[in-house]
């Protein structure tokens, strides 16, 4: 399963509005077929493990990071009825689907069909792994990252704006991957009009995965998507992953308004003193509304930066 978590990992911020699912077929102990869901949501990752098997599937375990959809779709047949006419002899899923149109569906059929299943493998990192799904189908729009790049002292920026680079070069490429697994980044017209940001993904092999750009602003501007509010967000279609990038203002307008779902942090160990913070005022009337909010996730040094991802408790 773990196997199958790390090929769902390669679609992530990809398959909007398809989860990003892995799958491994595994016949007497060989792997005999790999598969994850491509760009745009197709093929799923069932049929190109299917695919890379041939005659190898039958009798072979399916390891799959979510439950084989139950419903045919007019860009495929469905996953469920592949793994059955291929004559897979268990599947081992990490957790259901919850789109209405297969959730439990999928189990039931291939058990009417003679095929063991096992579920619950892994479910937790199964639904970190999609989150983005999870979070379009449960509140009606996308698992929102709001990523902040400061110094010690909680400085985005020196009194007259220059803020290029306050982290070091091993940080901002670890953000460019970040930027590579959204669908979206977001910035606010304060952010455009002092750094003009080209939000793309400049890492060797990974340039095509640039993100859509999108303005939180009143008023349309040339070449970007633009929204005017926050929860607007629930309009954006096609995506189900947003990164928000700032500046202060914005970001503090996604946390006033609790739409942030993952706080990726990246702390330089310099001081500024007087200049730009992080934030404004995100809404809080007291100090205990604060705390038991967010729960780290992961830690880790890159150069000598210091890297934090926090998750909504």
């Amino acid at each position: 399963m773990d196997a199958a978590l790390g090929l769902a990992g390669r679609g992530v911020g990809r398959t909007a509005p398809n989860p990003n699912v892995g799958c491994v077929l595994v016949r007497e102990g060989r792997v005999v077929g790999r598969g994850w869901t491509q760009a745009g949501g197709r093929p799923h990752a069932e049929a190109m493990a299917l695919a890379q098997a041939g005659d190898a599937a039958r009798g072979a375990t399916a390891y799959v990071t979510l439950e084989p959809c139950a419903h045919v779709s007019p860009r495929g047949p469905a996953c469920t009825d592949l793994l059955i006419a291929a004559g897979i002899a268990r599947i081992v899923a990490a957790m259901g689907d919850p789109d209405p149109r297969t959730d439990g569906l999928g189990f039931a059929r291939a058990r009417a069909a003679g095929i063991a299943v096992t579920t619950g493998v892994r479910e937790a990192a199964a639904r970190a792994m999609i989150a983005g799904f999870l979070t379009r189908r449960a509140q009606g729009r996308p698992f929102v990252t709001l990523k902040l790049a400061t110094s010690l002292d909680g400085r985005i920026a020196r009194p007259d704006g220059e803020s290029r680079w306050i982290t070091g070069p091993q940080a901002r490429a670890h953000a460019h991957l970040a930027r590579s697994r959204h669908e979206a980044i977001l910035v606010g017209r304060g952010t455009l009009e002092t750094d003009a940001p080209r939000l793309d993904v400049r890492l060797p092999g990974l340039e095509d995965r640039a993100p859509r750009r999108i303005l939180l602003s009143r008023s349309p501007e040339p070449g970007w998507e633009t929204i005017a509010s926050p929860h607007a967000i629930a309009d954006l279609t096609g995506i189900d992953r947003l990164m928000v990038e700032g500046g202060a203002r914005t970001a503090s307008a996604f946390l006033a308004t609790d739409l942030v779902d993952q706080l990726l942090l990246y702390r330089a160990p310099i001081l500024i003193g007087e200049g730009h913070p992080a934030l404004h005022a995100i809404g809080l009337t007291a100090l205990a509304q604060a705390h038991g909010r967010w729960r780290l996730a992961d830690s880790r040094m890159l150069g000598s930066d210091r890297m934090e991802v926090y998750e909504r408790n």
